[in-house]
């Protein structure tokens, strides 16, 4: 059974704009450490970062409760093989309630000026 599906689209130059109004402030507010380190390791982390921040939108989008959700509580990682993960944890994993997730699938990509994400979130009734 599908819970839900999420896409997000954002503008590069934007992710840009917020880290260097606010620094590391806002990178701790959205990011998780790790996914700050791995942006930074990056030759234009702000690819990495909007791309992220895309995903974790879409997550909110495609979750089953709309209750309010930390962006830190949503970690976008890497499998071995270089395909993205999600990792909830926090009220995005208690968003799913009793309902067992069986899934979480992610597509994500990024050019010059935009990063998108979709997320469809499968489970057991």
């Amino acid at each position: 059974m599908i819970y839900g599906i999420g896409i997000d689209i954002v503008k590069v130059p934007r992710i840009r704009a917020a880290v260097e109004r606010w620094g590391q402030r806002f990178l701790e507010r959205v990011f998780t450490a790790e996914e700050i380190a791995y942006a930074y390791n990056k030759n234009d982390p702000f690819l990495s970062l909007a791309v992220r921040f895309a995903a974790k939108e879409a997550f909110i989008k495609a979750a089953p409760q709309r209750q309010t959700l930390s962006l830190t509580d949503i970690e976008v990682t890497n499998q071995d093989n270089g395909r993205p993960l999600l990792r909830l944890k926090g009220n995005a994993r208690k968003a799913f309630g009793k309902r067992e997730i069986g899934n979480i699938h992610i597509s994500m990509s990024h050019e010059i000026d935009y990063g998108v994400a979709c997320v469809v979130i499968e489970g057991e009734e």
